[in-house]
């Protein structure tokens, strides 16, 4: 394997996971959001990326992916394709209980704005501080800060409604 190569495969290695996790918020099958990060990594070795340092390459790879997920929405809508499929899956819905309550509830996180959902997933989910996504995002933490209460009031919102 060449440098590049391993270079290619350790991102995938370290970030991979991450960033179909981020993409099927905004994707109904966890196909859609392979691909999504699919064509993500595919345009690192197309154009030969370089990245600083892994701060600005997992920063890329988010954004990347983030607007690749929406291209492929958007995309699918046009066509009236419905992505009304089954919600992610995972191994660790020991119920059909707790398996409803997660589908309802990335579905709620799917009806919000991007700017909104993106950073409730990248902290709730992943783990990042408003510090770090910012830095992903470029722009302070404090909008990060704001962009976090107000997803989570929308989307306390939206799950109100649903319970109506």
């Amino acid at each position: 394997m060449t440098e590049r190569g391993a270079y290619i495969d350790s991102l995938v290695r370290e970030h991979g996971r991450m960033l179909v996790r981020l993409a099927a918020t905004r994707l109904d099958a966890v196909a859609d959001a392979e691909d999504a990060v699919q064509d993500v990594f595919c345009t690192v070795v197309a154009k030969r990326i370089v990245f600083r340092d892994d701060e600005h390459a997992r920063a890329w790879l988010v954004r990347a992916t983030i607007n690749r997920a929406a291209d492929l929405r958007r995309r699918a809508a046009r066509r009236n394709v419905s992505l009304d499929e089954a919600a992610v899956e995972g191994p660790s819905a020991p119920t059909a209980v707790d398996a409803a309550a997660a589908a309802e509830m990335l579905e709620a996180l799917r009806s919000l704005p991007e700017k909104y959902s993106s950073v409730l997933h990248l902290h709730y989910y992943e783990g990042y501080t408003a510090r770090e996504i910012g830095e992903m995002f470029g722009v302070p933490a404090a909008t990060v800060g704001t962009r976090l209460a107000r997803g989570r009031s929308r989307l306390a919102k939206a799950l109100k409604e649903d319970m109506q």
